[in-house]
Protein backbone atom coordinates (compact mmCIF):
# COMPACT_ATOMS: atom_id res chain seq x y z
CA UNK A 1 0.00 0.00 0.00
CA UNK A 2 1.34 3.44 -1.01
CA UNK A 3 2.44 5.69 1.79
CA UNK A 4 0.04 8.55 2.52
CA UNK A 5 1.19 12.01 1.39
CA UNK A 6 2.59 13.99 4.31
CA UNK A 7 2.83 17.73 4.85
CA UNK A 8 4.00 20.26 7.40
CA UNK A 9 0.71 22.16 6.97
CA UNK A 10 -2.62 21.13 5.48
CA UNK A 11 -5.18 23.90 5.04
CA UNK A 12 -8.83 22.88 4.79
CA UNK A 13 -10.67 25.49 2.75
CA UNK A 14 -9.44 27.71 -0.08
CA UNK A 15 -11.11 31.02 0.75
CA UNK A 16 -9.32 34.29 1.55
CA UNK A 17 -8.25 32.88 4.91
CA UNK A 18 -7.20 29.46 3.69
CA UNK A 19 -5.31 30.32 0.53
CA UNK A 20 -3.49 33.24 2.22
CA UNK A 21 -2.48 30.95 5.10
CA UNK A 22 -1.22 28.37 2.59
CA UNK A 23 0.85 30.95 0.70
CA UNK A 24 2.36 32.41 3.87
CA UNK A 25 3.22 28.95 5.19
CA UNK A 26 4.91 28.09 1.88
CA UNK A 27 6.86 31.36 1.95
CA UNK A 28 8.17 30.32 5.36
CA UNK A 29 9.54 27.02 4.03
CA UNK A 30 6.70 24.69 4.97
CA UNK A 31 5.51 21.85 2.76
CA UNK A 32 1.87 22.77 2.23
CA UNK A 33 -1.33 21.24 0.88
CA UNK A 34 -4.73 22.82 0.52
CA UNK A 35 -8.03 20.94 0.29
CA UNK A 36 -10.98 22.74 -1.31
CA UNK A 37 -14.34 21.10 -1.92
CA UNK A 38 -15.86 23.63 -4.31
CA UNK A 39 -13.77 26.48 -5.70
CA UNK A 40 -10.54 28.28 -4.91
CA UNK A 41 -11.14 31.76 -3.55
CA UNK A 42 -14.08 30.57 -1.46
CA UNK A 43 -17.29 32.54 -1.04
CA UNK A 44 -15.48 35.88 -1.29
CA UNK A 45 -14.04 35.53 -4.77
CA UNK A 46 -16.77 33.35 -6.25
CA UNK A 47 -20.13 34.22 -4.69
CA UNK A 48 -19.41 37.05 -2.29
CA UNK A 49 -17.48 40.29 -2.03
CA UNK A 50 -15.81 40.30 -5.46
CA UNK A 51 -18.78 39.68 -7.80
CA UNK A 52 -21.02 41.90 -5.66
CA UNK A 53 -18.55 44.78 -6.04
CA UNK A 54 -18.76 44.37 -9.79
CA UNK A 55 -22.57 44.51 -9.63
CA UNK A 56 -22.42 47.51 -7.31
CA UNK A 57 -20.24 49.38 -9.81
CA UNK A 58 -22.83 48.70 -12.50
CA UNK A 59 -25.56 49.87 -10.13
CA UNK A 60 -23.68 53.08 -9.39
CA UNK A 61 -23.36 53.84 -13.11
CA UNK A 62 -27.03 53.01 -13.67
CA UNK A 63 -28.02 55.52 -11.00
CA UNK A 64 -25.78 58.20 -12.50
CA UNK A 65 -27.29 57.65 -15.95
CA UNK A 66 -30.89 57.54 -14.75
CA UNK A 67 -30.83 59.98 -11.85
CA UNK A 68 -27.83 62.30 -12.07
CA UNK A 69 -27.20 62.69 -15.81
CA UNK A 70 -28.57 66.24 -15.94
CA UNK A 71 -26.16 67.31 -13.19
CA UNK A 72 -23.28 66.28 -15.45
CA UNK A 73 -24.77 67.68 -18.64
CA UNK A 74 -25.68 64.32 -20.20
CA UNK A 75 -28.88 63.80 -22.15
CA UNK A 76 -30.03 60.85 -24.22
CA UNK A 77 -33.08 58.94 -25.30
CA UNK A 78 -34.02 55.27 -25.07
CA UNK A 79 -31.52 54.35 -22.37
CA UNK A 80 -31.46 50.57 -21.90
CA UNK A 81 -30.12 48.93 -18.74
CA UNK A 82 -29.31 45.26 -19.35
CA UNK A 83 -28.82 43.49 -16.02
CA UNK A 84 -27.73 40.28 -17.76
CA UNK A 85 -24.60 42.08 -19.01
CA UNK A 86 -23.87 43.33 -15.49
CA UNK A 87 -24.23 39.79 -14.15
CA UNK A 88 -22.00 38.37 -16.88
CA UNK A 89 -19.31 40.95 -16.15
CA UNK A 90 -19.42 40.06 -12.45
CA UNK A 91 -18.72 36.43 -13.31
CA UNK A 92 -15.83 37.39 -15.57
CA UNK A 93 -14.26 39.45 -12.78
CA UNK A 94 -14.68 36.56 -10.36
CA UNK A 95 -13.30 33.96 -12.79
CA UNK A 96 -10.20 36.00 -13.47
CA UNK A 97 -9.32 36.26 -9.79
CA UNK A 98 -10.04 32.58 -9.14
CA UNK A 99 -7.62 31.65 -11.92
CA UNK A 100 -5.13 33.96 -10.25
CA UNK A 101 -5.40 32.02 -6.99
CA UNK A 102 -4.72 28.80 -8.91
CA UNK A 103 -1.59 30.41 -10.34
CA UNK A 104 -0.47 31.43 -6.84
CA UNK A 105 -0.86 27.86 -5.65
CA UNK A 106 1.40 26.60 -8.43
CA UNK A 107 3.89 29.44 -7.94
CA UNK A 108 4.25 28.60 -4.24
CA UNK A 109 4.36 24.82 -4.87
CA UNK A 110 1.23 24.16 -2.84
CA UNK A 111 -0.51 20.85 -3.57
CA UNK A 112 -4.22 21.43 -4.15
CA UNK A 113 -6.63 18.57 -3.51
CA UNK A 114 -10.04 19.20 -5.04
CA UNK A 115 -12.46 17.43 -2.72
CA UNK A 116 -13.99 17.26 0.72
CA UNK A 117 -11.86 16.93 3.83
CA UNK A 118 -12.73 15.12 7.06
CA UNK A 119 -10.50 15.04 10.11
CA UNK A 120 -9.74 11.48 11.17
CA UNK A 121 -7.49 12.70 13.97
CA UNK A 122 -5.39 15.74 14.78
CA UNK A 123 -2.78 14.52 12.28
CA UNK A 124 -4.81 12.78 9.57
CA UNK A 125 -7.30 14.06 7.03
CA UNK A 126 -9.41 11.93 4.75
CA UNK A 127 -9.87 13.46 1.30
CA UNK A 128 -12.68 12.43 -1.00
CA UNK A 129 -12.23 13.78 -4.51
CA UNK A 130 -15.10 15.83 -5.92
CA UNK A 131 -16.26 14.08 -9.07
CA UNK A 132 -17.47 17.14 -10.98
CA UNK A 133 -14.80 19.63 -9.92
CA UNK A 134 -11.54 19.81 -11.90
CA UNK A 135 -8.27 19.56 -10.01
CA UNK A 136 -6.50 22.89 -10.10
CA UNK A 137 -2.86 21.90 -9.87
CA UNK A 138 -3.21 19.05 -7.42
CA UNK A 139 -4.46 15.49 -7.57
CA UNK A 140 -7.70 13.65 -8.00
CA UNK A 141 -7.12 11.85 -4.75
CA UNK A 142 -9.20 9.63 -2.52
CA UNK A 143 -7.53 8.70 0.71
CA UNK A 144 -5.72 9.93 3.80
CA UNK A 145 -3.13 12.68 3.92
CA UNK A 146 -1.01 13.34 6.97
CA UNK A 147 -0.18 16.70 8.52
CA UNK A 148 2.03 17.94 11.30
CA UNK A 149 -0.30 20.95 11.50
CA UNK A 150 -3.83 21.57 10.27
CA UNK A 151 -5.48 24.92 9.60
CA UNK A 152 -9.29 24.76 9.40
CA UNK A 153 -10.68 27.48 7.15
CA UNK A 154 -14.03 26.06 6.13
CA UNK A 155 -16.01 29.31 6.21
CA UNK A 156 -19.76 29.70 6.52
CA UNK A 157 -23.11 29.09 4.87
CA UNK A 158 -26.24 31.28 4.82
CA UNK A 159 -28.37 31.00 7.94
CA UNK A 160 -32.08 30.36 7.59
CA UNK A 161 -35.09 29.96 9.86
CA UNK A 162 -38.07 27.60 9.69
CA UNK A 163 -40.42 30.46 8.80
CA UNK A 164 -38.34 31.52 5.79
CA UNK A 165 -36.71 28.48 4.21
CA UNK A 166 -35.00 29.25 0.88
CA UNK A 167 -36.17 27.21 -2.12
CA UNK A 168 -33.60 28.62 -4.55
CA UNK A 169 -36.28 30.10 -6.82
CA UNK A 170 -38.70 32.45 -5.11
CA UNK A 171 -36.97 32.51 -1.73
CA UNK A 172 -33.24 32.84 -2.27
CA UNK A 173 -29.92 33.52 -0.54
CA UNK A 174 -26.98 35.57 -1.82
CA UNK A 175 -25.75 32.51 -3.74
CA UNK A 176 -28.78 32.42 -6.00
CA UNK A 177 -28.99 36.22 -6.13
CA UNK A 178 -25.59 36.45 -7.79
CA UNK A 179 -26.69 34.20 -10.64
CA UNK A 180 -29.92 36.03 -11.49
CA UNK A 181 -29.73 37.38 -15.04
CA UNK A 182 -32.67 39.71 -14.64
CA UNK A 183 -34.01 41.62 -11.67
CA UNK A 184 -37.43 40.83 -10.23
CA UNK A 185 -40.07 43.54 -10.44
CA UNK A 186 -40.71 43.37 -6.69
CA UNK A 187 -38.22 42.14 -4.13
CA UNK A 188 -38.28 41.86 -0.36
CA UNK A 189 -34.93 41.67 1.41
CA UNK A 190 -35.05 40.15 4.89
CA UNK A 191 -32.06 41.43 6.83
CA UNK A 192 -30.48 44.88 6.60
CA UNK A 193 -26.86 43.96 7.20
CA UNK A 194 -24.18 44.54 4.56
CA UNK A 195 -25.37 41.72 2.27
CA UNK A 196 -29.00 42.75 2.34
CA UNK A 197 -28.33 46.45 1.85
CA UNK A 198 -25.89 45.90 -1.01
CA UNK A 199 -28.30 43.71 -2.95
CA UNK A 200 -31.17 46.11 -2.23
CA UNK A 201 -29.14 48.90 -3.81
CA UNK A 202 -28.21 46.78 -6.86
CA UNK A 203 -31.73 45.59 -7.62
CA UNK A 204 -33.30 49.00 -7.06
CA UNK A 205 -30.75 50.56 -9.42
CA UNK A 206 -32.09 48.29 -12.15
CA UNK A 207 -35.70 49.18 -11.49
CA UNK A 208 -36.96 46.70 -8.91
CA UNK A 209 -39.37 47.78 -6.21
CA UNK A 210 -37.44 46.90 -3.05
CA UNK A 211 -38.51 46.60 0.58
CA UNK A 212 -35.90 45.87 3.26
CA UNK A 213 -37.01 44.35 6.57
CA UNK A 214 -34.83 44.48 9.68
CA UNK A 215 -35.77 43.07 13.09
CA UNK A 216 -33.35 45.30 15.02
CA UNK A 217 -33.97 49.01 15.68
CA UNK A 218 -32.18 50.34 12.59
CA UNK A 219 -30.73 49.21 9.26
CA UNK A 220 -27.06 48.20 9.33
CA UNK A 221 -27.58 47.26 12.99
CA UNK A 222 -23.88 46.72 13.71
CA UNK A 223 -23.06 50.26 12.63
CA UNK A 224 -23.36 53.54 14.49
CA UNK A 225 -27.02 54.59 14.56
CA UNK A 226 -26.33 58.01 13.06
CA UNK A 227 -24.36 56.44 10.19
CA UNK A 228 -27.12 53.93 9.53
CA UNK A 229 -29.68 56.72 9.52
CA UNK A 230 -27.81 58.48 6.73
CA UNK A 231 -27.97 55.33 4.60
CA UNK A 232 -31.67 54.89 5.34
CA UNK A 233 -32.26 58.48 4.22
CA UNK A 234 -30.34 57.90 0.98
CA UNK A 235 -32.26 54.68 0.32
CA UNK A 236 -35.54 56.51 0.78
CA UNK A 237 -34.49 59.01 -1.90
CA UNK A 238 -33.79 56.06 -4.21
CA UNK A 239 -37.24 54.67 -3.57
CA UNK A 240 -36.16 51.78 -1.34
CA UNK A 241 -38.55 51.18 1.55
CA UNK A 242 -36.89 50.16 4.82
CA UNK A 243 -38.83 48.69 7.73
CA UNK A 244 -36.66 48.59 10.86
CA UNK A 245 -37.74 47.17 14.21
CA UNK A 246 -39.92 44.82 12.18
CA UNK A 247 -40.16 41.06 12.67
CA UNK A 248 -40.66 38.71 9.74
CA UNK A 249 -43.37 36.23 10.75
CA UNK A 250 -43.83 34.06 7.66
CA UNK A 251 -42.62 33.84 4.09
CA UNK A 252 -45.13 31.95 1.93
CA UNK A 253 -44.73 31.08 -1.72
CA UNK A 254 -48.06 31.19 -3.55
CA UNK A 255 -47.63 30.34 -7.21
CA UNK A 256 -45.68 33.11 -8.92
CA UNK A 257 -45.52 35.39 -5.89
CA UNK A 258 -44.29 35.38 -2.31
CA UNK A 259 -46.25 36.80 0.61
CA UNK A 260 -44.21 38.14 3.53
CA UNK A 261 -46.09 38.75 6.76
CA UNK A 262 -44.37 41.17 9.14
CA UNK A 263 -45.05 42.78 12.51
CA UNK A 264 -43.96 46.23 13.62
CA UNK A 265 -42.41 45.52 17.04
CA UNK A 266 -43.26 48.97 18.31
CA UNK A 267 -46.96 49.06 17.48
CA UNK A 268 -47.65 45.32 16.94
CA UNK A 269 -49.28 46.29 13.63
CA UNK A 270 -49.16 43.53 11.02
CA UNK A 271 -48.95 43.81 7.26
CA UNK A 272 -48.38 41.45 4.35
CA UNK A 273 -46.01 42.44 1.56
CA UNK A 274 -46.33 40.71 -1.79
CA UNK A 275 -43.23 40.24 -3.94
CA UNK A 276 -41.90 38.23 -6.85
CA UNK A 277 -38.83 37.16 -4.89
CA UNK A 278 -37.49 37.25 -1.33
CA UNK A 279 -33.80 37.47 -0.51
CA UNK A 280 -33.02 36.02 2.93
CA UNK A 281 -29.96 37.78 4.34
CA UNK A 282 -30.25 37.09 8.05
CA UNK A 283 -26.66 36.13 8.77
CA UNK A 284 -24.53 33.03 8.44
CA UNK A 285 -23.67 29.82 10.29
CA UNK A 286 -20.25 28.11 10.50
CA UNK A 287 -19.24 25.20 8.29
CA UNK A 288 -18.18 23.14 11.30
CA UNK A 289 -20.52 20.18 10.99
CA UNK A 290 -19.43 16.98 9.26
CA UNK A 291 -15.74 17.81 9.04
CA UNK A 292 -14.56 15.50 11.82
CA UNK A 293 -14.05 17.97 14.65
CA UNK A 294 -15.28 15.36 17.12
CA UNK A 295 -12.75 12.80 15.93
CA UNK A 296 -9.93 15.26 16.46
CA UNK A 297 -11.35 16.57 19.75
CA UNK A 298 -11.69 20.16 18.54
CA UNK A 299 -14.01 22.29 20.68
CA UNK A 300 -16.74 24.61 19.42
CA UNK A 301 -18.97 27.09 21.19
CA UNK A 302 -22.74 26.66 21.52
CA UNK A 303 -23.29 28.27 18.11
CA UNK A 304 -20.90 25.84 16.42
CA UNK A 305 -17.99 28.25 15.90
CA UNK A 306 -14.53 26.80 16.57
CA UNK A 307 -12.90 28.18 19.72
CA UNK A 308 -9.44 29.70 19.20
CA UNK A 309 -6.83 31.71 21.10
CA UNK A 310 -4.92 34.80 19.97
CA UNK A 311 -2.64 32.68 17.74
CA UNK A 312 -5.59 30.85 16.08
CA UNK A 313 -4.84 27.68 18.04
CA UNK A 314 -7.71 25.41 18.96
CA UNK A 315 -7.71 23.32 22.12
CA UNK A 316 -5.92 20.54 20.20
CA UNK A 317 -2.15 20.99 19.68
CA UNK A 318 -1.29 21.37 16.00
CA UNK A 319 -4.85 22.24 14.94
CA UNK A 320 -5.62 25.85 14.09
CA UNK A 321 -8.77 27.57 12.83
CA UNK A 322 -9.23 30.84 10.97
CA UNK A 323 -11.89 32.88 9.23
CA UNK A 324 -15.65 32.73 9.45
CA UNK A 325 -15.69 29.28 11.07
CA UNK A 326 -14.23 30.94 14.21
CA UNK A 327 -17.02 33.53 14.41
CA UNK A 328 -14.62 36.29 15.48
CA UNK A 329 -15.42 38.83 12.77
CA UNK A 330 -16.82 37.43 9.55
CA UNK A 331 -14.89 39.47 7.00
CA UNK A 332 -12.46 38.38 4.30
CA UNK A 333 -9.57 40.61 5.37
CA UNK A 334 -9.92 39.38 8.94
CA UNK A 335 -9.66 35.78 7.72
CA UNK A 336 -6.53 36.67 5.75
CA UNK A 337 -4.95 38.35 8.78
CA UNK A 338 -5.77 35.31 10.91
CA UNK A 339 -4.29 33.02 8.24
CA UNK A 340 -0.99 34.88 8.31
CA UNK A 341 -0.84 34.70 12.12
CA UNK A 342 -1.53 30.95 12.08
CA UNK A 343 1.05 30.25 9.37
CA UNK A 344 3.71 32.32 11.10
CA UNK A 345 3.02 30.71 14.46
CA UNK A 346 3.34 27.23 12.95
CA UNK A 347 6.66 28.14 11.29
CA UNK A 348 8.06 29.66 14.47
CA UNK A 349 8.20 33.07 12.81
CA UNK A 350 7.66 36.23 14.85
CA UNK A 351 4.01 37.26 14.57
CA UNK A 352 1.50 39.59 16.17
CA UNK A 353 -1.32 37.88 18.08
CA UNK A 354 -4.92 38.91 17.46
CA UNK A 355 -6.67 39.32 20.79
CA UNK A 356 -10.41 39.74 21.25
CA UNK A 357 -10.05 43.50 21.67
CA UNK A 358 -8.30 43.74 18.30
CA UNK A 359 -11.32 42.51 16.37
CA UNK A 360 -13.40 45.53 17.41
CA UNK A 361 -10.88 47.75 15.65
CA UNK A 362 -10.74 45.78 12.41
CA UNK A 363 -12.34 47.74 9.55
CA UNK A 364 -15.95 47.00 8.58
CA UNK A 365 -17.34 47.99 5.20
CA UNK A 366 -20.65 48.15 3.35
CA UNK A 367 -20.43 49.01 -0.32
CA UNK A 368 -23.88 50.35 -1.21
CA UNK A 369 -24.17 54.03 -2.03
CA UNK A 370 -23.41 55.89 0.16
CA UNK A 371 -20.63 53.58 1.30
CA UNK A 372 -20.14 52.85 4.98
CA UNK A 373 -16.85 52.15 6.76
CA UNK A 374 -16.15 51.89 10.45
CA UNK A 375 -13.82 50.63 13.12
CA UNK A 376 -13.98 50.52 16.88
CA UNK A 377 -16.96 51.28 19.06
CA UNK A 378 -20.14 53.04 18.06
CA UNK A 379 -21.06 56.08 20.14
CA UNK A 380 -23.63 54.02 22.03
CA UNK A 381 -21.16 51.19 22.70
CA UNK A 382 -18.52 53.58 24.00
CA UNK A 383 -21.00 55.10 26.45
CA UNK A 384 -22.18 51.63 27.52
CA UNK A 385 -18.55 50.77 28.35
CA UNK A 386 -18.41 53.75 30.69
CA UNK A 387 -16.43 56.19 28.58
CA UNK A 388 -17.13 59.88 28.62
CA UNK A 389 -16.93 60.62 24.93
CA UNK A 390 -16.13 63.53 22.67
CA UNK A 391 -17.43 63.38 19.11
CA UNK A 392 -15.89 65.07 16.10
CA UNK A 393 -17.90 65.19 12.90
CA UNK A 394 -17.26 66.61 9.44
CA UNK A 395 -19.81 66.57 6.61
CA UNK A 396 -18.86 65.74 3.02
CA UNK A 397 -20.94 68.68 1.82
CA UNK A 398 -18.01 70.82 2.98
CA UNK A 399 -15.39 68.70 1.19
CA UNK A 400 -14.20 69.88 -2.23
CA UNK A 401 -13.54 66.42 -3.68
CA UNK A 402 -16.97 65.18 -2.61
CA UNK A 403 -18.61 68.18 -4.28
CA UNK A 404 -16.59 67.53 -7.42
CA UNK A 405 -17.83 63.94 -7.43
CA UNK A 406 -21.41 65.18 -6.94
CA UNK A 407 -21.58 63.01 -3.81
CA UNK A 408 -22.46 65.35 -0.97
CA UNK A 409 -24.17 62.84 1.32
CA UNK A 410 -22.59 61.66 4.53
CA UNK A 411 -19.91 62.53 7.04
CA UNK A 412 -16.91 61.31 8.99
CA UNK A 413 -17.49 60.85 12.71
CA UNK A 414 -14.73 60.16 15.24
CA UNK A 415 -15.47 59.11 18.81
CA UNK A 416 -12.77 59.78 21.39
CA UNK A 417 -12.30 59.35 25.12
CA UNK A 418 -12.94 62.80 26.59
CA UNK A 419 -10.34 62.26 29.34
CA UNK A 420 -7.34 60.91 27.41
CA UNK A 421 -8.15 61.67 23.78
CA UNK A 422 -7.87 58.02 22.76
CA UNK A 423 -9.79 57.23 19.57
CA UNK A 424 -12.53 54.76 20.44
CA UNK A 425 -14.23 54.54 17.08
CA UNK A 426 -14.42 56.01 13.59
CA UNK A 427 -17.55 55.93 11.44
CA UNK A 428 -17.77 57.12 7.87
CA UNK A 429 -20.62 57.27 5.42
CA UNK A 430 -20.12 58.79 1.98
CA UNK A 431 -18.07 58.61 -1.22
CA UNK A 432 -15.41 55.89 -1.33
CA UNK A 433 -15.06 55.77 2.45
CA UNK A 434 -14.16 52.07 2.26
CA UNK A 435 -10.79 53.09 0.76
CA UNK A 436 -9.00 53.39 4.08
CA UNK A 437 -5.38 52.99 5.06
CA UNK A 438 -6.27 49.87 7.03
CA UNK A 439 -6.71 47.96 3.77
CA UNK A 440 -10.15 46.43 4.07
CA UNK A 441 -11.00 43.84 1.42
CA UNK A 442 -11.86 44.47 -1.34
CA UNK A 443 -10.39 47.96 -1.74
CA UNK A 444 -7.85 49.64 -4.02
CA UNK A 445 -5.84 50.53 -0.91
CA UNK A 446 -4.85 46.85 -0.59
CA UNK A 447 -2.20 47.59 -3.23
CA UNK A 448 -0.36 49.78 -0.70
CA UNK A 449 -0.36 46.92 1.81
CA UNK A 450 0.92 44.44 -0.79
CA UNK A 451 3.68 46.82 -1.90
CA UNK A 452 4.81 47.12 1.73
CA UNK A 453 4.91 43.32 2.01
CA UNK A 454 6.80 43.14 -1.30
CA UNK A 455 9.64 45.24 0.12
CA UNK A 456 10.50 42.17 2.21
CA UNK A 457 9.66 39.75 -0.61
CA UNK A 458 6.49 38.67 1.16
CA UNK A 459 3.67 39.90 -1.11
CA UNK A 460 0.77 37.45 -1.02
CA UNK A 461 -1.10 38.09 -4.27
CA UNK A 462 1.72 38.25 -6.85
Amino acid sequence: MAEAPSYDVVVIGGGPGGYVAAIRAAQLGQKVALVEREFLGGVCLNIGCIPTKSLLRNAELANILTGESKDFGFSFENLKLDYSVAQKRSRQVSDRLVKGVGFLMRKNKIDVYQGTATLKSAKQIEVKATADAPAVNGQKYDGVIEAKNIIIATGHHPRSFPNMQPDGKRVITYREALFLTETPKRMVVVGAGAIGMEFAYVFRSYGAEVTVIEMLPHVLPLEDEETAGEVAKAFKKLGIKTLANTRTETVEVTGETVKVRVTDQGTNAEQTIEADMVLVAVGVAPNSQGIGLEAAGVQTDKRGFITIDEYMRTNVPGVYAIGDVTGKLLLAHVASAQGIVAAERIAGHETRPLRDADYAFMPRCTYCKPQVASMGYTEAQAKEKGYEVKVGKFPFVANGKALGLNEKEGFVKIIADAKYGEILGAHMVGPEVTEKTVHAHPTISEALMEAAHAVEGQAIHI
